[in-house]
């Protein structure tokens, strides 16, 4: 272990007073140091280095800050991919889109194997298949649907009320979204 402090003036304007601090390096970069640097340039030497890596790294309000940027930007992008599916430009082609693309684990996932066997299916008999809630499955469904259309411009699951295919008020893979 090794202690350094500069009371360099050059330093002192760019920082308000100067601090003692230690740091814990491995013995043989220790020696290196000891062999290449002289004894009065140490201190020196070490505050460079760390200035130098706090310069390259990025402080936490400026990733904060991408973030948002980034987020804002794909918000922007998924809603002028709504414009154009709306307006028909945007077409999806089969072979497109994967819907597990949209599933976080294994129950969104067997969801969407299931409604992709049966082509549809009502939360009660997804429940009954998958032995769970079914509001758990309704909210999970929810959120695929959320998200595809966030995605897509168009969800990749729909909910209908009426009766399609014998059956009432079931959720439905959009035919045209998916890859065969």
């Amino acid at each position: 272990m090794f202690y350094f402090s500069e009371y360099e003036s050059v330093w002192e304007t760019i920082m308000d007073k100067p601090v003692v601090i230690s740091a814990k390096v491995p013995e043989d970069l220790y020696k290196e140091m000891v062999l290449r640097i002289p004894e009065g340039e140490r201190s020196n030497f070490i505050r460079d280095a760390i200035m130098e890596k706090l310069q390259s790294t990025p402080r936490p309000d400026k990733i904060l800050e991408l973030e948002k940027k980034i987020g804002a930007l794909e918000d922007s992008l998924s809603e002028i991919k709504k414009y154009l599916a709306e307006l028909e430009i945007l077409t999806f082609e089969k072979g497109k889109m994967n819907p597990h693309a949209f599933c976080i684990d294994d129950l969104d996932h067997k969801i969407v194997d299931y409604l992709l066997n049966y082509k549809g299916a009502t939360t009660s008999e997804l429940s009954a298949f998958l032995g769970t809630n079914r509001w758990m499955i309704l909210n999970r469904l929810k959120k695929i649907q959320k998200h595809s259309k966030k995605q897509l411009g168009k969800p990749a699951i729909e909910f209908y009320g009426g009766e399609r295919s014998g059956k009432k008020k079931a959720w439905w893979i959009t035919e045209e979204l998916v890859e065969e």
